[in-house]
């Protein structure tokens, strides 16, 4: 199979999950028998006050100075189930096109152990290193929704070793107010200025560099839908697993800041290959950010903006070579051995035919402000143009979500973490007439398509078990999957261990 769909069935969930957790807690143990690496953590969105903090037990100890880390080391384990109901549907992969959500009962689960190791070089250099295994099983293969519920688009439920991350940065500073930098994931601890220079370049995910949000910052952590982990019409170049080669830099003056940044594409659209062109083939990103105080408390605007220059097709040239040589359908993209999504409808066009470079521009805006220490509210929207087919993230064209988040104190829970989110994403009228004539994209096309935005509401609750360790129950909503009014609504209620040393 030429897409980057997975193709694996798995037979107990359980299974799954126990895996990565042993390989994950093997790893574990040759970090701690093999070097003096104890740490505490999670993923970049910053970890909670509440974990296990080994770091500052070396610290406390004598052992490390955590206000001016020379290196540190953090870890998570998160395992996320999810469980679909049935739902009801006018048809599903009508005609032999294959990106139908199933419209029977799944069970789908990821779990990710990830450790982050970083180093300081020479002054302001730094270099962060970070392995990490993965098992998963999505729910219909990732198929029929358009705004993604899977950490990740390329995993088997066998567990799978690889480097997420590998990059150096480098901080110049400028002048101004000294500004702390907490010990934390991809952060050494340490000092800087409000006014600098950041540069950063190897191996990353633009997520690391780009709209960063307090208030929902990985799935992880808060909700489980993805539209609510960054835009989700923001077509960011990556491989399958979300990651990308390449350079940013940044310029930090006051409430200020300015980000520019180059990434590479897949070779293929939602492929994990990199094409490592980047002179040829890339995916330019430019953010604008302002941070404020609100009666008090903080908040930011941000402005984005996005143009691919990559090897995609444009729907309208996938509908016109159907119409004028019905023999450029998507059955014969298999016979003639172009990269496709495995549909076998003889009378839909396809994008396989029409791939060349194409420009793919986008702005977005995100809005976040807290009204206490403890609770926030965020926005995000973005316009794409929608003329091609998604080339690393998801199908939606526009989009916007809205949420808030809470900490536990006012019901002394300090530790726990709520939130709910209500997020719509719609698709250009092109993109629709080409999934209504059966095309598919790389994540939707049933066949046929009554148009209509696809909406969800993400609700979760994030109990602290105990120090380090967080159990979330979660249940999302969501109408209209494919973008498609002739299916659903869906039902999908998840869970999630979330570990962080």
């Amino acid at each position: 199979m030429k897409s980057h769909r997975l193709g694996a069935t798995a037979q107990h969930t359980g299974l799954g999950i126990a895996r990565c957790l042993v390989a994950g807690l093997a790893a574990l143990y040759i970090v701690f028998t093999s070097a003096v690496v104890r740490a505490q953590g999670a993923p970049p969105g910053g970890h909670e006050d509440a974990a296990f903090d080994f770091m500052n037990l070396l610290s406390h100890g004598g052992l490390h100075d955590i206000e001016n880390e020379t290196w540190n080391a953090y870890g998570q384990f998160t395992a996320i189930s999810n469980w679909k109901l049935p739902f009801s549907a006018a048809y599903t992969d009508l005609r032999n096109s294959p990106n139908s959500l199933s419209p029977n009962a799944e069970e789908s689960f990821t779990g990710t152990f990830t450790l982050f190791f970083g180093l300081k070089l020479w002054r302001g250099g730094e270099a962060y290193v970070v392995p990490e295994i993965i098992s998963e099983k999505p729910l219909s293969d990732l198929r029929g929704i358009g705004g993604a519920i899977q950490l990740q688009k390329q995993g088997s439920e066998t567990p799978t070793l690889y480097r997420s991350r590998a990059f150096l940065r480098q901080t110049i500073d400028l002048g101004g107010e000294r500004v702390r930098e907490e010990s934390n994931p991809l952060q050494l601890g340490g000092s800087t200025r409000n006014r600098r220079i950041v540069l950063t370049a190897g191996n990353f995910t633009i997520l690391d560099v780009f709209d960063h949000n307090s208030i929902s910052p990985d799935p992880r952590q808060t909700f489980l839908n993805m539209a609510f982990m960054t835009y989700a019409s923001w077509d960011f170049p990556s491989d399958a697993r979300g990651y990308s080669w390449g350079a940013t830099g940044e310029l930090y003056w006051d409430d200020w800041a300015f980000r520019i940044g180059r990434i590479t594409p897949p070779q293929n659209p939602n492929a994990l290959a990199i094409d490592f062109r980047l002179w040829k083939y890339y995916g330019d990103q430019i953010e604008i950010e302002h941070d404020h105080k609100l009666l008090g408390q903080a908040g930011a605007v941000r402005l984005l903006g996005y143009r691919n220059h990559v090897f995609t097709g444009s729907f309208d040239d996938a509908i016109a070579a159907f119409e004028a040589n019905p023999a450029n359908n998507a059955a014969n993209c298999q016979t003639e051995g172009y990269y496709n999504y495995n549909s076998t409808n003889t009378t839909a066009p396809d994008l396989c035919f029409v791939r060349k470079p194409n420009d793919k521009l986008g702005i977005g805006v995100s809005l976040e402000q807290h009204f206490t220490d403890d609770i926030g509210l965020f926005f995000r929207g973005m316009y794409s143009d929608g003329r091609t087919e998604v080339d690393a993230f998801n199908s939606a064209d526009r989009s916007i979500a809205i949420g808030a988040a809470a900490k536990g104190s006012a019901w002394r829970r300090p530790f726990d973490v709520t939130g709910v989110g209500f997020a719509m994403s719609w698709i250009s009228d092109s993109h629709a007439k080409y999934l209504a004539m059966g095309g598919v994209d790389g994540f939707v096309g049933d066949g046929a398509l009554r148009q209509a935005g696809e909406g969800v509401v993400d609700a979760f609750y994030s109990f602290n078990l105990i120090k380090a360790i967080w159990l979330s129950p979660d249940y999302q909503f969501i109408w209209n999957p494919g973008f498609n009014a002739d299916r659903g609504p869906v039902h999908i209620f998840g869970g999630r261990v979330h570990a962080e040393f």
